[in-house]
């Protein structure tokens, strides 16, 4: 009679790696510090996405050998440092325009080829986006902490209940030929997740009096929060996708168990875009 392997069990429990468990020390550090810089605002809360955009930026113009990379990533820094210093300054918004467009004019002339300054203007733009909606949505009056609170709930629900449901059920595969571990139950779990913490955030905002937009109706926040989900998952897949074009597994090493910053704010950036529009309708609105 065969003896039953001990070890059978453990291979084949998803959760039992080391690299599981960095990436869970690493995430868990890293939501400690953004939430702690949420709560202080100011320049805590921008030096943080200031760091993260100039370093997401650089990570594309590496992963796409997009050249000439230094000059490229001087100008796009540079860029990014004076737009959020214009912010936290509370410099007329025609400034940050203004140093926005200087900052693409310079990566059109410095990028080699047509697809170099379309990926350069990617890069500036990217960055843009990940370091000045967070900190624009914090320093409105109206939205305050709860714009960022509600992005980080919903970004990081749909992550961790997708990866944690997909890796448990498993099942049909979402797109196999861009993430192949990616599923269905993953994808519908996050969903649930983030329309979940979603309304939660919104609730406990309600509760502690954080902004007047917690007012708002929970089937609009509910029905908000998923089409973020979807977007959020939607970027994660793009950026699979880029990662499979230009041949890497991940776009940088400097987040342990996660990759880069890109692998980490790909979801992230999909919905900032969509909380950066609501802040343009507000202000046309207005």
């Amino acid at each position: 009679m065969a003896v039953p392997d001990a070890t059978a069990g453990a291979r084949k429990n998803p959760f039992a790696n080391r690299e599981f468990g960095l990436r869970v020390v690493s995430g868990l550090v890293l939501a400690a510090i953004v939430v702690a810089a949420l709560v202080l605002g100011g320049w805590a809360f921008a030096a943080i996405w200031l760091v993260a955009g100039i370093v997401g930026a650089a990570e594309w113009i590496g992963m796409s050998r997009t050249v000439p990379r230094r000059a490229l990533l001087a100008v796009v820094a540079g860029t990014l440092i004076l737009t959020a210093a214009c912010f936290e300054g509370a410099a007329p918004r025609y400034a940050v325009a203004a140093i926005l467009v200087l900052g693409a004019v310079l990566c059109l002339v410095l990028a080699q080829g047509n697809a170099g300054r379309l990926r350069a203007l990617g890069a500036l733009s990217g960055g843009a986006v990940i370091a000045l909606v967070p900190v624009a949505l914090r320093d409105a009056p109206t939205i305050g902490i709860l714009g960022p609170a509600w992005m980080f709930a919903v970004v990081w629900s749909t992550d961790v209940v997708a990866y944690f449901t997909g890796r448990t059920l498993g099942g049909p595969k979402l797109m196999p030929r861009v993430s192949p571990k990616k599923t269905w139950s993953g994808a519908l779990g996050g969903l649930a997740g983030a329309v979940a913490a979603g309304i939660g955030v919104v609730m406990l905002a309600r509760a502690q009096g954080w902004s007047p937009l917690a007012a708002t109706s929970l089937v609009w926040v509910g029905l908000a929060s998923a089409v973020a989900s979807v977007l959020s998952q939607g970027g994660d897949l793009v950026e699979s996708g880029l990662k499979r074009r230009y041949g890497v597994k991940d776009s940088g090493a400097s987040i342990p168990g996660h990759g880069g910053v890109m692998d980490r704010l790909d979801g992230f950036f999909a919905v900032a875009l969509l909380a950066g529009l609501y802040l343009i309708l507000r202000r046309l609105a207005a």
